[in-house]
């Protein structure tokens, strides 16, 4: 049985990947990790794609021989650091799918995002929210958690980890997934990943915001099935 990594986006946890676990474990060995700072996880020195994409490739090197090398779907963030860790150790990764992943980063954008990032307004209009954070990441303090991410994508607007031009994109076979109704993320920042990915595959996902917690699982995990058995 092979091995596929859950990865989880900015503000989140491996908690919200339970559901598609429970879906994708009956054909694979599935396993999750909190990045530092997330899901109770203690914060590490640093706080950025390079630090949780180290964290990454140490959870992969870990596992026996005979269950590398891996496949992983990353959402959101996930994603992007999955997509940088394949770049760093091509070898240990088999296949990578990505959902809602924002690609590209300026200045500008970094401070369109960072403006949702604030805690007060947070608690003020979306309380409910506020909480979740503080559940999902205690004993951290979760505002912590924010002004952290704020910081990260700050750097990322300034210097993206992932300069495409420069760089490039791996050669890993790969999958980009984007709902049709996300405001995060255009299709068409998506579609220039796509087309610059060598052998890579594109699909959108019909009345699809980009919350995980608005995505149909039963339909990501057939997807994602369909992708990791065919021989592409």
């Amino acid at each position: 049985m092979k091995t596929l990594f859950l990865l989880h986006g900015a503000l989140g946890a491996e908690d919200q990947l339970y559901q598609l676990k429970v879906e994708l474990r009956k054909q694979f060995r599935v396993e999750t990790i909190n990045f530092s700072g997330h899901g109770g996880q203690p914060f590490s020195a640093e706080f950025s794609i390079e630090q949780f994409a180290d964290e990454l490739i140490s959870a992969i090197e870990v596992l026996p021989a005979d269950e590398k090398p891996v496949s992983v779907f990353g959402y959101s963030m996930g994603g992007y650091v999955a997509t940088y860790a394949a770049l760093l150790r091509p070898g240990l990764f088999e296949k990578i799918i990505t959902l809602a992943t924002k690609w590209h980063w300026d200045e500008a954008t970094a401070t369109r995002e960072c403006a949702m990032l604030n805690p007060e307004n947070i608690e003020l209009k979306v309380p409910a929210f506020a909480q979740q954070l503080a559940q999902r990441h205690a004993p951290n303090n979760w505002k912590d958690v924010l002004q952290k991410t704020s910081a990260m994508l700050k750097g990322m607007g300034k210097r993206p980890p992932l300069d495409i031009t420069k760089s490039g994109l791996p050669f890993t076979p790969a999958l980009l997934l984007l709902g049709d109704s996300d405001k995060t993320v255009s299709l068409e920042e998506t579609t220039a990943v796509f087309r610059l990915w060598p052998g890579a595959s594109l699909s959108v996902l019909p009345d699809t915001q980009h919350p995980f917690e608005k995505i149909d699982i039963d339909f990501l995990s057939q997807l994602i099935l369909w992708f990791l058995q065919s021989r592409k």
